[in-house]
């Protein structure tokens, strides 16, 4: 059944672009910035794009460009994704181990917390830290 498995970190990233850009709900907040159509994998990780904050539904876009607050940012490596989230790291690190995502803090100012994407099924599953990282300002 490996076979079976989306272990293409590019594609992970595109899953989850596609899964953030079409959430209506509870996602409706996050934007998508600083997007490289073309990145290519790297062991270290290349970035593929911002998750921001905006302040979604006024119908003003240059006003919410401009009050975008980076959420996370994402980065493709050959056979995962790592999203390094900035906003709430406790709560995103909380809601990514409690839906069985490999989970590590990243010792920074202002600390960071890493989530592993390691196949397209858990696409879905990381959607509970993008949540939790949104969650303290709603």
């Amino acid at each position: 059944m490996t076979a079976d498995r989306l272990g293409d970190g590019v594609r992970i990233a595109q899953l989850l672009a596609s899964e953030i850009t079409g959430d209506e709900g509870r996602l409706r907040a996050l934007a998508l910035a600083d997007a490289d159509p073309d990145v290519e994998p790297t062991t270290d990780g290349a970035l593929a794009y911002t998750a921001v904050r905006t302040d979604a539904g006024d119908g003003d876009d240059q006003a919410d460009a401009e009050t975008a607050e980076l959420v996370a940012e994402v980065y493709v490596q050959p056979a995962r994704v790592r999203v390094e989230f900035v906003a709430a790291p406790d709560a995103v690190a909380e809601a990514a181990s409690g839906v069985g995502l490999r989970v590590r803090p990243k010792a920074v100012r202002p600390p960071r917390t890493l989530v592993f994407v390691e196949d397209g099924a858990q696409v879905k599953r990381v959607l509970t830290a993008f949540e939790a990282a949104l969650a303290p300002r709603e």
